[in-house]
């Protein structure tokens, strides 16, 4: 079909590689109930595949992140600049270490790098960037399935994620270089090894994307480097990246947002890299153009009857933490139970309480004079 022939091309897209079979990528998209309904094979195979090779792929970023040789060399044989090898020597001597030259060096522990992985390939993680990533509408499923509406399920997505990550590794021919780097771009890892300083550009512009048309941004991944290109007409806007050693920068990266802007390319190490770069220099063009959202744009209709999930929307955002709500029972003059609420966000010194002989509706009134605060408060920063 036409529609599918396109859909499975904006998933190549999406995950920056191009299926030499693309009949495995189509497997990966059928449930084992359409299969037993109308023959042929499903995805169960390609998931446990996709399990060990996502696994690996995320303990190799693990390491090539944190791990390097005490001579300086990192795991994949790339050398270290100067500065960062000098900067990296620092931080051992301030914390006592004198590794031999032949060691092999982690900034984590065993333990915070399992905590870590784990974070990173726990079934919330995997259905939460299918969602982003609009894949479960591709899913072939039979009646069964369809009946039960299982696509809404968090493991039949997690499914998918490991099923498209096996399709690339038997495509590929076990490739780890390039299972890798459809792991990075498919599992978004800055994320979770993002510092304090750091902001998540990519997840930054996916939600004013799906705010403002309610898609997915659309990229595209080229090998290339940034010395064999700058040079080339280019009909938008392209970075400049801060750094010494252009030979480095292999990839670009391609941005389309669906309003009329301009096309953004930004390069990087790897397409991981280059996508956070171009959401970074994206950003910073809605930002001057003033075409962010407020925080009043978030709440097209602030009301008592929604505030509760209203609230929680404009937590999700990061405006702020989620709510916390505290209850007291107590009594009025005539023995009736009277529920008073206390609505609190961290963030925030001042908090709403409201009476009623309602709990449900004590919640909701607390929580509309705490969303009507925050709207005012944040609208002024």
């Amino acid at each position: 079909m036409k529609d599918k022939d396109l859909f499975f091309k904006m998933v190549q897209g999406q995950i920056g590689y191009t299926f030499q079979n693309i009949d495995l990528l189509r497997q990966a998209f059928i449930r084992r109930s359409f299969s037993e309904e109308h023959g042929g094979q499903n995805n169960e195979v390609l998931e446990f595949i996709g399990d060990k090779a996502l696994d690996f792929a995320v303990v190799r970023l693990l390491v090539q992140k944190y791990g390097r040789l005490a001579n300086g060399d990192p795991i994949d044989g790339t050398k270290l600049s100067a500065w960062e090898l000098e900067f990296k020597r620092q931080r051992e001597r301030a914390a006592g270490t004198t590794p031999k030259v032949n060691e092999f060096i982690c900034e984590h522990s065993e333990g915070q790098l399992t905590k870590i992985k784990s974070r990173m390939v726990e079934k919330k993680t995997l259905a939460r960037r299918i969602d982003e990533l609009g894949f479960s509408d591709g899913l072939v499923m039979g009646n069964s399935d369809i009946q039960n509406n299982v696509q809404e399920e968090p493991s039949v997505k997690e499914d998918l994620f490991e099923a498209i990550v096996g399709a690339v590794a038997l495509d590929s021919g076990w490739d780890f270089g390039k299972i890798q780097s459809v792991v990075e771009i498919m599992i978004e890892p800055d994320s979770f090894l993002q510092t304090d300083e750091d902001t998540n550009y990519v997840r930054l512009i996916q939600e004013w994307e799906m705010q403002k048309n309610g898609v997915i941004p659309w990229y595209q991944y080229k090998e290339a480097t940034y010395t064999s290109t700058w040079y080339m007409p280019f009909d938008g806007i392209s970075d400049h990246p801060p750094t010494a050693d252009y030979s480095k920068l292999n990839f670009h990266c391609y941005l389309k947002l669906l309003n009329d802007l301009p096309i953004f390319r930004a390069f990087g190490t790897s397409k991981s890299e280059a996508r956070m770069a171009v959401c970074k220099l994206a950003y910073k063009y809605l930002q001057d153009h003033k075409l962010l959202f407020t925080i009043q744009d978030e709440i097209e209709n602030p009301n008592k009857a929604e505030a509760i999930n209203q609230l929680e929307i404009l937590a999700r955002r990061g405006y702020f933490s989620i709510p916390t709500y505290n209850f007291e029972q107590g009594y009025d003059k005539d023995g009736n139970p009277i529920w008073k609420c206390e609505c609190h966000i961290a963030e925030y010194s001042t908090y709403f309480s409201a009476k009623s002989s309602s709990k449900k509706d004590a919640k909701k009134s607390a929580a509309f004079k705490m969303l009507q605060y925050v709207l005012r408060e944040e609208g002024t920063r």
